[in-house]
């Protein structure tokens, strides 16, 4: 196949606008994946991904296609997640493509995450064809869509109607992808060039290295550098994905497939590195990846600490899959050996723990998220925070600042009035407002990333009746007045359970942590105090009755200082055990800390 006749392209979208039930249709036209083997969503092969429904990782597949001039075309295929938290994986796919299709869903509209990926796109340089999916519903708006495409810059005359459920529209999107994406740009006969644009771990046959020939071409047997570590193999198998694994003699400029070479460290093959030949290298990598920048922070602790060995491996391995995702050992007194993780966001982390416990068979206890902090010390110094344990006394600190995001929301007009009240509500600072169409309206705000990482997107949800939806992007920090609120129970901090709040929400924040964990904590044989402290100074406080054991059950009669003596030794017991005994905390309690946050 020559590089003239390879075409690679993404899907991308806002999540839920029909991404993967187009490319279902995609393979099922091209005769791509036998019939008898089909099933929806045959590219989301995780099992979570099909109970939530949305793509979590991207997946790439080879598609053989007779176009109508009657010459014969590769078409490599990118199926992209749409949600904001994965974003980093549309980044990483555009890198391995020409040309990008642009979903937006007849009824919807066009939403946040859409601008965000049209964003993306432009800025990769690939060629946008828009697509209106879904106009066979009832209350398909396709002039409306079309209206909102133009406002956007994209062309009227270019844009594809379609129904990836029904199949209208797949071979004029075909067709568009043939004559309007412009073939790779590689060389065959230079020095071999192949990007590492993601990567996977098989306990038999090591890493596995998803990748994008640029220039030259790789084969079994041959010896390669990987440039970011010097380090030399010996391949040992290379293939494309039909959409499985499919062993072939080579891969050449333009092909996108994987590489095997025996790399049985995680460590070996970094996503964004430049494989080349051993014998005749490259003068230079390769443009790599923008390093992703953790928002969210949070520890994952194994239940049982004999699993801490465990545990970082598995994070080793998914890392290897996810590299948006990092992590660094640490202790707690509460919990012990764990390790700090940084996520894109809340649906990051939660994936992220669903996968471990799921495929590594982990259990774990997870800490209540939080963002990084930056303080400024009364002698100078400056430190940046990524745990409420780490913040110092407060006499030594001059100033505190907390990430801000830049938050793009697009909602229907007749829910503005209540998402503004929503932002005010979460220290946000207003930027702008812009009437899409009639029917809908972009607001701007920039706003503390703590805020947002709370409820904010759920009530965004709950206000517009589910139609409202938002993008974010990081715009630095800003000095605020925050202070650490620490969970004490029976007079001793959970460092655990320990945030970081501002001063205006810290009591409100104190008071709904405290009878959260009242509901959770089951009562033990000695009365518990659960309190929220900032310092020394206790804001809100809750507490736990004691179970009573009726121990005069047993006495039907007599004397009633028969009665008193055993009340009097039931006494004296529960005194002793308020001294010496602790308090067990179930993981029930740390899982709605989360929920609270």
């Amino acid at each position: 196949m020559t590089i003239e006749n390879i075409r690679n392209f993404c899907i991308i979208a806002h999540i839920d606008h029909g991404k993967s039930t187009l490319a279902d249709r995609i393979l099922q036209y091209t005769n791509t994946i036998d019939d008898r083997l089909f099933q929806e969503q045959v590219l989301d092969d995780m099992d979570l991904e099909r109970e939530r429904g949305i793509t979590i990782k991207a997946r790439a597949v080879r598609i053989d296609y007779g176009h109508k001039d009657n010459k014969s075309y590769v078409l490599n295929l990118i199926d992209t997640p749409g949600h904001v938290d994965f974003s980093y994986e549309v980044s990483r796919s555009m890198k391995a493509c020409e040309g990008a299709i642009l979903l937006v869903d007849a009824a919807q509209g066009i939403q946040a995450q859409t601008m965000a990926n049209l964003y993306l796109a432009l800025d990769a340089n690939l060629t946008v064809i828009p697509v209106i999916n879904k106009i066979d519903q009832n209350h398909a708006d396709i002039e409306g869509a079309k209206a909102q495409l133009n406002n956007i810059g994209l062309d009227s005359k270019d844009i594809i109607l379609a129904s990836a459920k029904e199949g209208i529209g797949t071979e004029e999107i075909l067709e568009a992808v043939v004559s309007r994406i412009p073939c790779p740009s590689g060389q065959l006969g230079s020095s071999l060039q192949c990007l590492i644009f993601d990567s996977n771990f098989d306990t038999y046959r090591g890493v596995i290295t998803y990748v994008r020939v640029v220039n030259g071409e790789i084969y079994a047997s041959m010896k390669i550098r990987i440039m970011g570590t010097n380090k030399v193999y010996e391949v040992d198998e290379v293939g494309v994905f039909k959409p499985n694994m499919m062993r072939i003699d080579k891969l050449s400029a333009g092909e996108v497939g994987y590489v095997m070479a025996n790399m049985k460290n995680v460590s070996d093959a970094t996503i964004g590195d430049t494989i080349t030949s051993a014998a005749n290298p490259a003068k230079s990598t390769l443009p790599g990846y923008k390093k992703a920048k953790p928002f969210v922070f949070c520890g994952l602790y194994p239940v049982n600490s004999a699993d801490v060995d465990a545990l970082r491996d598995a994070l080793g391995k998914l890392s290897l899959n996810d590299a948006s995702f990092s992590y660094q050992a640490e202790s707690l007194p509460s919990l012990g050996y764990g390790f700090r993780c940084g996520f894109l966001g809340l649906l990051h982390m939660d994936i992220i723990q669903e996968r471990l416990e799921r495929e590594y068979n982990l259990n774990l206890i997870i800490t209540i998220p939080n963002v990084s902090y930056k303080v400024k010390k009364l002698n100078g110094q400056a430190v940046e925070i990524h745990n409420p344990s780490e913040l110092s006394d407060p006499s030594h600190i001059e100033n505190i600042k907390e990430p801000y995001v830049r938050a793009m929301l697009i909602v229907p007009k007749e829910y503005v009035g209540g998402v503004m009240e929503l932002c005010q509500s979460k220290r946000s600072i207003y930027k702008s407002i812009d009437y899409i169409n009639e029917k809908s309206a972009m607001l701007v705000y920039e706003m503390p990333l703590t805020e947002m990482i709370t409820d904010f997107y759920d009530r965004l949800k709950s206000i517009t009746k589910g139609y409202g939806s938002m993008d974010y992007e990081y715009i630095g920090y800003r000095e605020a007045d925050i202070v650490k609120l620490d969970i004490l129970i029976n007079g001793e901090s959970v460092a655990a359970m320990s945030s970081m709040v501002h001063r205006d929400k810290a009591y409100y924040r104190g008071r709904d942590l405290t009878s959260r964990l009242k509901q959770t904590i089951p009562k033990q044989l000695i009365s518990i105090a659960i309190q929220a402290a900032i310092g020394s100074k206790v804001i809100a406080r809750e507490t736990i009755s004691p179970l009573r054991k009726d121990v005069i059950a047993k006495l039907y009669g007599g004397d009633v200082t028969r009665k008193r003596k055993l009340l009097e030794k039931q006494k004296k017991g529960k005194k002793r055990m308020k001294q010496i005994g602790s308090v067990s905390i179930p993981q029930e309690a740390f899982v709605a800390m989360i929920r609270a946050s």
